[in-house]
């Protein structure tokens, strides 16, 4: 067994071979009732500790999904945003008569200046906590949500997405990073997809706002549709005084009473928290003898083996999530449709309706599948099933034309492309990159990939309509097809399996040259079975 077995704290933090008590390896489940737990006195104590058992259980889980739904609001907002921009941009280019160029600035901007956003982010949640770093993101975005309600030119308008730029990007890196170091393991992928469920739920209130407003004057339906983003950054003030902050970084901050206080909240037993702490202890230790005196940025450039691999898979996997196209069909359903034959405003709305609900209902199954049929799987069958509906939507947008079965595959093409994407690449990207880094690089390297990623959705939406109407539509969607078949090659040489590993067992996984641990972990729970016994 690795170097770990039968370590376990002692009261000043010191790990040593001493104890009596054995603990399970770094990320193990712990499978095994202890046998000394069960001699009680009789049935009744028997089951009143068993109810007392269940009843932390229920209360731990409840506790840790209302965190994680609390830290995804955020995401509500990107999502909201690119939803609601592609049907707003249709009555602001007749409001403010701006012209196409400017139509696909005022698009792809949001992505690009969300990149300050997400490297300001990793930097700010490092030195002033997780929690208080998505308020700040919250605070933001709602200053440029009014500034863009009330814009009464191009130019306000811009100044308005810039801000909602900085606020989205600083949220949308945080709340996998928070998510994932308040989770459980047995549930960190299932909650992690969280920020990625909220960015299709905003994604889908756009889609019904534009369809809700767009009967009233174009002067005034789009910025109704942009001011309603403000609400969801409303209760993101009410989230702060609920939720905790990580306990990761609180032991980096040297707060490790307030972390363990937070680990017995997210926790079903005392054993399992205690455990918990050693490795995060342990994890922040080493990386602290490790890099000591080392900034961050420098090792980024210098990196080690295994911190290189890490940031292969997560810049990689982020820039893959983008340059498929999923942003540039999520802001350009309309004209997508368009090109397929469908007419009039409202038919269009409706159709990017269709999209918006695929969307939302297929990421939900992505949370129950994440935890149980793995990451690399979801993956893999994503990527496999994303480049044939984007080829299909070429195929029907080219040969088919603007007829009955054109029109049918095209909008089923866009809605499966939307559902794999949905399934695998949309909610594992985030998961991925927030739960493979060590915790000194964690909120930093994860800024990076945002940066990735928000480059990207930003080259695509700023360059959509440009390319299509120098190759067109199909032309497009057959470019994105392509790149999507690289996707595949990339996430079977590239992408290992977390699931099931805590995060401090997945660093060791990269620092062991991402060969799988289950075996020995296995083999551990039986040692540790028999000498109970």
């Amino acid at each position: 067994m690795g170097s770990h077995e039968g370590n376990i704290i002692n009261g000043n933090g010191v790990f040593g071979r001493d104890m009596e008590i054995s603990v399970l390896p770094l990320g193990t489940k712990n499978k095994y009732k202890r046998m000394d737990s069960q001699l009680t006195d009789g049935g009744d104590d028997d089951s009143h500790h068993q109810a007392e058992l269940e009843n932390r259980r229920k209360t731990t889980r409840k506790f840790v999904f209302a965190c994680a739904v609390f830290a995804s609001l955020n995401n509500v907002l990107l999502g909201y945003d690119v939803g609601v921009m592609s049907g707003a941009i249709l009555f602001i280019h007749q409001d403010l008569n701006i012209s196409e160029i400017q139509e696909e600035i005022l698009v792809g901007i949001l992505s690009i200046i969300s990149i300050f956003g997400s490297l300001a982010g990793g930097r700010i949640s490092d030195a002033v906590g997780r929690k208080w770093s998505m308020g700040l993101a919250a605070f933001i975005f709602q200053a440029g949500a009014g500034i863009m309600a009330v814009a009464p030119s191009f130019e306000i308008l811009m100044i308005g997405r810039i801000l909602a730029g900085i606020g989205i990007g600083f949220g949308v890196m945080i709340a996998p990073v928070y998510i994932a170091e308040i989770s459980p393991t047995v549930a960190r992928g299932s909650l992690t997809s969280f920020p990625e469920i909220f960015i299709n739920i905003g994604i889908l209130f756009g889609y019904v706002s534009n369809y809700a407003f767009s009967g009233l004057s174009a002067h005034i339906n789009w910025r109704i549709m942009l001011a309603v983003g403000i609400f969801p950054s409303v209760l993101i003030a009410f989230a702060l005084f609920v939720i905790p902050e990580s306990p990761r970084w609180l032991v980096v901050q040297n707060r490790v009473e307030e972390a363990k206080s937070v680990l017995a909240k997210t926790n079903d037993n005392d054993a399992e928290v205690e455990q918990r702490l050693a490795e995060i202890q342990l994890a922040a230790g080493n990386d602290a003898q490790k890099y000591k005196d080392k900034p961050v940025w420098r090792e980024f450039l210098s990196p080690s083996p295994a911190l290189r691999k890490m940031l292969i898979t997560a810049f990689g996997i982020q820039c893959y999530q983008q340059i498929t196209g999923i942003d540039a069909t999520v802001y350009y359903s309309p004209e997508i449709f368009k090109a397929a034959g469908i007419e009039g405003e409202s038919k269009l709305l409706a159709a990017t309706v269709a999209v918006g609900v695929t969307k939302t209902v297929f990421i939900l199954v992505a949370i129950f599948l994440i935890d149980k049929a793995g990451r690399r799987p979801l993956l893999l069958a994503s990527t496999v099933g994303m480049t044939t509906c984007l080829f299909t939507v070429a195929f029907s947008l080219s040969l088919l034309g603007h007829g009955s079965v054109g029109i049918a595959l095209a909008v089923l093409s866009v809605c499966g492309n939307v559902a794999f994407f949905s399934v695998g690449m949309g909610p594992i990207c985030w998961v991925l990159t927030s739960e493979i880094f060590p915790l000194r690089f964690r909120a930093q390297a994860s800024a990076l990939g945002s940066v990735g990623n928000r480059v990207c959705s930003g080259l695509v939406a700023m360059s959509f309509l440009s390319v299509s109407r120098a190759i067109t539509v199909a032309g497009t969607f057959f470019l994105f097809g392509a790149i999507s078949a690289t996707a595949i090659v990339f996430v079977y040489m590239i992408v290992p399996e977390t699931k099931g590993k805590s995060l401090e067992e997945i660093e060791q996984m990269f620092e062991n040259g991402c060969q799988s641990q289950d075996s020995e972990v296995q083999l551990g729970d039986v040692e540790r079975l028999v000498q109970k016994q």
